[in-house]
């Protein structure tokens, strides 16, 4: 790009994630540093284009979407202009403002005259200082939905935005739908090796690979490494009264639940095995830990599995429920030494997180417990 083109800021690797999270095609990890600059170019081409002050792509986060478009928020993962940095990482209804109103109809809008536009929204001009005269926004989509907004804000030479503008943004949302829709796709291939086929998590070979990094990291660093153990309780029931397909469903139901819950940047989720799952957290303390373990334990209590028709039942499955989880906590190096090999504090501090699931099991299920503090 040329001298001219704007600073643009986008969110970071880590945080862009689960925006780009989009369940039908997810299978692990996303590549959010090719998409970082995939979105910050968008931005810069279209404002090439129509010369604006100011420009923002907001997309909607898939773990909050309902069937209510009108019930969920959009969130500024890139902007550029005057603003721009305390713009991003915010979020605006989609029932209110222009952006939400391109949301929810799925059309394209232009303002001439923004404060007299009766879906102009003045929040944010007023706790920016910022001033909107003009502006045109278009929706961004995936596999025909709606999951966003590409805007831009104050036309430059001294006039408002036109049809013409318009027209040529929405060339550029064709753009960055078509691209979003190839990178995803990469993702669900490159991810394959190392993700689990039924739930879409880590597989076990991947989350190996992955504790040890972490644990590495946190002796170069003096840092904490918390993993999480977890079982669910009496899930052989599933099978024996519902079917093998049930089960499966349910461990599905279960991985995305998961995700849901641990949306913590750099974290590891997988499934271990069977009906057994790990999640890494680097960075965490052993209460820091236990907190994301208590949330787990009682959203899986509060969620209502099997409902729906399947194919592979004639009718509504009668699951009586509810599910619980045993879940147990190690933290290193608080519960496994920093001594060893790298293998050997790997599976330290697995077999300590089992072990102090099985104690959970064993005092009644449905239970989070903390493994032992290594000896000083």
């Amino acid at each position: 790009m040329d001298g001219t083109s704007p600073e643009v800021f986008v969110l970071p690797p880590t945080h862009l994630e689960p925006f780009l999270e989009r369940y039908k095609l997810d299978s692990g990890m996303f590549e959010a540093t090719d998409a970082s600059r995939f979105i910050s170019e968008v931005l810069q081409r279209a404002t090439a284009f129509v010369p604006s002050e100011a420009g923002s792509v907001l997309l909607d986060n898939p773990f909050e979407r309902t069937a209510d478009p009108t019930n969920h928020s959009l969130y500024f993962i890139a902007t550029f202009g005057p603003a721009a940095s305390s713009l991003l990482g915010a979020s605006i209804p989609t029932n209110l403002g222009v952006v939400g109103h391109v949301y929810r109809t799925g059309e394209s809008y232009f303002v001439s005259e923004a404060q007299h536009d009766p879906h102009f929204l003045r929040h944010f001009d007023e706790t920016l200082a910022f001033r909107t005269d003009s502006l045109v926004a278009v929706p961004i989509r995936l596999q025909n939905t709606v999951c966003g907004v590409l805007e831009l804000v104050n036309r430059k030479e001294k006039r408002a935005f036109d049809e013409r503008d318009r027209d040529l943004l929405e060339i550029f949302a064709a753009y960055t739908s078509l691209t979003l829709q190839t990178l995803l796709d990469a993702r669900r291939a490159n991810e394959a090796a190392r993700s689990d086929d039924l739930t879409g998590l880590s597989n076990d070979r991947f989350f190996h690979r992955r504790l040890t990094l972490a644990l590495e990291h946190a002796d170069a660093s003096g840092g904490r490494v918390a993993l999480l153990f977890l079982d669910l309780d009496n899930f052989k029931s599933v099978n024996d009264t519902h079917g093998h397909l049930a089960g499966s469903q349910v461990l599905k139901e279960f991985g995305y639940l998961l995700r849901r819950v641990v949306r913590i940047p750099g974290a590891t989720l997988a499934r271990y095995g069977g009906d057994e799952f790990v999640v890494i957290i680097p960075g965490f303390d052993g209460p820091a830990a236990l907190r994301i373990a208590e949330d787990i334990r009682h959203a899986i209590a509060r969620e209502a599995f099997l409902r729906g028709r399947f194919s592979w039942a004639d009718g509504p499955v009668e699951f009586a429920g509810p599910l619980t989880c045993s879940i147990g906590v190690a933290v290193y190096p608080d519960h496994v030494p920093r001594e060893g090999s790298s293998d050997h504090r790997r599976n330290q501090l697995l077999r300590a997180a089992d072990q102090a699931m099985y104690a959970a099991k064993a005092k009644g299920k449905d239970l989070v417990l903390q493994a032992p503090l290594a000896p000083k």
